[in-house]
């Protein structure tokens, strides 16, 4: 690859970039130590080694690259690949924790860290609730550096912007041209941080007035904006009502709202902060959040009212008890945040809301957002889309058809670009549910729900933790490649396997 650096015109820029990225990866390793000094939180129970070791791995490693490699404006092919490999990169460092302090297999620990920065919430780990503090505060703390992504936070707390950040900031955004807040890559990355950062603040003091404990409120709040659904229980949020929590129901109503807010696009979240509260109604992506998210509900409410408590005199409190776990478990896959108060295996759920939770899983949040799933704008671009071919073989011979979205013709270039990426979403699932099906004894749903929830950076799925924990290597690394598919929005990986993309 040759780099557009005028100082080094014939040497690539990517390994100074990732060098950099590595760098910021160690700083970052250190964090988990802060609990030694907050005695409010439980105090860290592995060898402070656990994080000092993979912190000096990876910022000597960086500084390696750094030193040994001219740092330049990438190109668009380097951009990608840069996201790629930075995204693994950054991965595999943070894994060491927990080869060190949980004594995991490699593969267990890359999965689970791959899991944590693309916010997925598949887990390979058990026995939460006897975790050592530092190390799931790590789990949580990587899911939050991911919601809105690891080079956009690189980008925040670097010192500028220019070439190099608008170029990183597109290959890692999300693959649709959306209208900047502010002029400039750097002062967008810092206001989407800021207002993501105060979302969190206001989930952690929610958390906290409903009877969460200072470190279970850190950790959820971490994992509830970022819609990555890791907990420091087994039982999830369940584990609140479980143990007779005062205010579980508190606790579940407000984890709803702030993943419904990690779920929605960031930009608007600022119109709306700036004093336009009605382009919540006008957006077009968002109607169609709202629509999905109530028309679901709705559905398994009743779904479950009429297979449970037909013919019978139906209280005010089985209502509630219904309407307030479907929400939740809409709220949570929608966002594909992962949280659970009841399990969707369980029988709580009929076969027509678990066929609803599997559609919610393929599409997902909005663009935007730290969600996953195809998104909702782009399922919406589709439908329209559909809509204005139909018009066309109906209407005039001549007759134009757009598809127009927001009172504006949607690019036709854009459109293309979503259907190249959905076509390649799905066709990745359909792959890595048969290498699923191929190497275990699931199922064909539980295959297909399995690399759905990876792909989708989902979280639930159609089969155990324990099961999970269970399966091949094979079938880990493919989902650990769907995760960083899906989350990067197909183009950078695939980049990857590209020959142009290490042509020099």
């Amino acid at each position: 690859m040759r780099s557009s650096s005028g100082d080094n015109p014939g040497r690539s820029c990517v390994p100074h970039f990732l060098g950099d990225l590595l760098g910021v990866t160690g700083l970052l390793l250190l964090l988990p130590l802060l609990l030694l000094v907050f005695p409010p939180l439980p105090r860290v129970d592995v060898s402070p080694l656990v994080f000092l070791v993979p912190a000096a791995l990876a910022f000597g490693a960086g500084l390696a690259l750094k030193a040994s490699f001219p740092k330049g404006t990438p190109t668009l092919k380097e951009a990608m690949v840069i996201t790629g490999l930075g995204w693994l990169f950054i991965s595999a460092a943070g894994c060491l924790p927990f080869v060190f302090g949980l004594h995991k297999g490699l593969v267990d620990a890359l999965f689970e860290s791959v899991s944590g920065f693309t916010t997925t919430g598949i887990t390979v780990f058990e026995g939460l609730d006897r975790m050592p503090a530092s190390v799931l505060f790590w789990r949580s703390l990587i899911q939050w550096l991911g919601g809105l992504g690891i080079l956009t936070f690189f980008l925040a707390v670097s010192a500028g912007g220019g070439g190099a950040a608008a170029a990183l900031f597109g290959a890692e955004g999300h693959k649709v041209d959306l209208p900047r807040p502010v002029p400039g890559i750097f002062h967008t990355v810092k206001i989407l941080w800021g207002i993501y950062t105060l979302f969190t603040a206001a989930c952690f003091l929610a958390f906290l007035a409903g009877g969460m404990s200072h470190f279970d409120a850190l950790n959820h709040c971490l994992t509830c904006l970022s819609t990555g659904g890791f907990s420091t229980h087994d039982e999830s949020l369940a584990f609140f009502a479980s143990h007779r929590f005062p205010h579980a129901v508190f606790l579940e109503y407000a984890a709803a709202f702030f993943m419904l807010l990690g779920g929605m696009n960031f930009l608007l979240h600022y119109k709306v902060l700036s004093g336009r509260p009605g382009e919540l109604f006008r957006d077009f992506e968002a109607r169609r959040f709202f629509l999905i998210l109530g028309g679901a509900t709705l559905l398994l409410t009743g779904d479950h009212l009429f297979h449970f408590l037909s013919g019978t005199q139906i209280s005010f409190h089985e209502v509630h008890e219904t309407f307030r776990a479907s929400l939740f478990q809409v709220s949570s896959l929608i966002t594909s945040t992962g949280f659970a108060t009841k399990d969707i295996n369980s029988p709580f759920f009929p076969a027509l809301s678990k066929q609803v939770f599997f559609l919610l899983m393929i599409v997902g949040g909005c663009v935007g957002s730290t969600a996953g799933g195809i998104k909702v704008l782009r399922a919406g671009v589709l439908a329209r889309l559909f809509r204005a071919r139909l018009f066309k073989m109906t209407a005039p011979k001549g007759t134009v058809a757009p598809v127009v979205i927001n009172q504006k013709v949607f690019p036709e270039g854009e459109i293309l670009r979503i259907s190249a990426i959905v076509f390649a979403w799905l066709g990745l699932i359909a792959l890595g549910a048969g290498i699923t099906a191929a190497f275990s004894d699931l199922d064909a749903w539980q295959s297909l729900s399995g690399m759905t929830s990876a792909v989708g950076n989902m979280g639930p799925f159609y089969f155990s933790v324990h099961k999970m924990v269970g399966l091949s290597p094979v079938i880990k690394l493919t989902y650990v490649f769907g995760m960083l598919a899906g989350r990067l929005e197909i183009l950078p990986v695939a980049v990857l396997f590209t020959r142009a993309a290490w042509r020099r």
